[in-house]
């Protein structure tokens, strides 16, 4: 089963990141903009532990967009993914602007359209940090 994971929101808190700018420089008004802004990101919790486990029972790659307002979010990204997930993980590291144009059977995205995740073919679970043990409900559902 080939699984896509998003990284903003769903592996790497990007709200709080987002927020923590926003109160520390109010006139920011695209905290994303800033150079450094995505290798900031801290992991959500069992975010990098439950990225290995899918990986262990699927084929599975990191599926995040770029953002418009950085163009240095494409090595930022980059960077982010082989410091916490490893450098092999560089290899399964997919940046496109459109998540519809991708095969496969799941995404797992905190966002639901937007960026062609309403277009596609597989399985969408919305990913919800809210939610108390959310990546737990997860591997349970993936991979038993």
């Amino acid at each position: 089963m080939i699984v896509y994971v998003d990284i903003d929101g769903v592996l790497a808190d990007y709200d709080r990141a987002y927020e923590e700018v926003r109160m520390g420089m109010p006139e920011t008004k695209y905290p994303q903009s800033l150079p450094g802004f995505f290798t900031g990101l801290h992991p959500i919790q069992d975010a990098v532990t439950s990225f290995q486990v899918l990986s262990q029972h699927h084929d599975t790659y990191i599926l995040t967009a770029p953002s418009n307002r950085n163009p240095l979010s494409y090595t930022e990204k980059r960077l982010w993914v082989e410091e916490h997930l490893g450098f092999d993980a560089t290899e399964k590291l997919i940046i496109c602007s459109n998540k519809g144009l991708l095969k496969g059977d799941i995404l797992i995205d905190d966002n639901i359209d937007g960026k062609g995740q309403e277009n596609f073919e597989g399985k969408l679970i919305k990913f919800d940090r809210r939610i108390k043990g959310a990546w737990q409900q997860i591997i349970q559902q993936l991979c038993g």
